[in-house]
């Protein structure tokens, strides 16, 4: 005789949904990695959310190249490095050529949490008591990084992302850029004007960190030549032949114009990219 069995429906639990996903929670305490739901929900490649799930699982100093990253997984080496300008395109990871004390040139590969985030040093400081009517609230004391900076060089840099809002810069990434932006202050630029080198013609798409593009741009522009003194007649800048496009410029040396060199840096970038 077989077992009789009821069609009737299993009552769910209550407040449990009826359709999708349903999550058995297990509470860790040991291995395990905390991720930004704007990360792992980012629509696209799920190469590129995995890549970047298994790397912030790793401890610091770990190989990421994409070479270890191919002998991890199973795809090949173009998902994989697809994957990764995906990542430095959006944010999360950046590589950086930096010299060790030995003088040897090496990449380091930095990544972010959250993009443009600042380095997580500890728990956040206890909020400070509101001031009484007597009081007077103390000061918002600048961020440690920019403490030392010219202030109206952060301004600068920090104004960027309300003319491009993929050029959001960390307090880390302004304090560096700060000195050359500085310079061009004191060499008589005004702020609009270098916000307008540093924010024209950019590609649509970053194959580095915005503050990698901005320091190439500050880095490669030369600086103009000091305002003349009153009653000083300005020099004229002798006419010289590019050495790309052999068109006539005036430079006080050879080289390359404008053009070319705007041509030359985003030549550059695919490159590093």
């Amino acid at each position: 005789m077989a077992d009789s069995q009821s069609n009737a429906r299993l009552r769910a639990d209550a407040g449990a949904p009826t359709s999708g996903v349903i999550h058995v929670r297990t509470r860790l305490t040991a291995d395990f990695t905390v991720l930004s739901n704007a990360l792992v929900q980012r629509r696209g490649s799920a190469v590129t959310i995995g890549v970047a799930a298994y790397i912030s699982s790793l401890p610091d100093g770990s190989p990421v190249s994409i070479a270890a990253l191919c002998e991890h997984f199973s795809e090949g080496e173009i998902l994989i490095s697809r994957a990764l300008r995906e990542l430095e395109s959006a944010g999360y990871l950046e590589r950086r050529r930096e010299r060790t004390p030995t003088g040897q040139v090496r990449t380091r590969t930095y990544f972010y949490d959250v993009p443009g985030g600042a380095p997580d040093d500890g728990p956040p400081e206890p909020p400070r008591p509101r001031p009484t009517s007597q009081e007077t609230p103390p000061p918002q004391e600048a961020a440690p990084a920019l403490a030392d900076r010219d202030p109206e060089a952060v301004a600068v840099l920090t104004a960027l992302r309300r003319i491009d809002p993929r050029l959001v810069l960390s307090a880390q990434e302004a304090a560096r850029l700060a000195p050359a932006v500085a310079q061009w202050l004191a060499a008589g630029v005004g702020p609009r004007e270098i916000t307008e080198l540093l924010t024209a013609r950019l590609p649509d798409r970053f194959r580095a960190r915005p503050a990698s593009v901005l320091a190439f741009r500050l880095r490669e522009t030369p600086l103009p030549a000091p305002p003349p003194s009153p009653g000083e007649r300005p020099a004229v800048l002798p006419f010289q032949t590019c050495d790309g496009c052999e068109r006539a410029f005036r430079a006080p040396e050879p080289g390359h114009c404008r053009s070319c060199r705007d041509r030359l840096g985003e030549e550059h970038l695919r490159a590093a990219g």
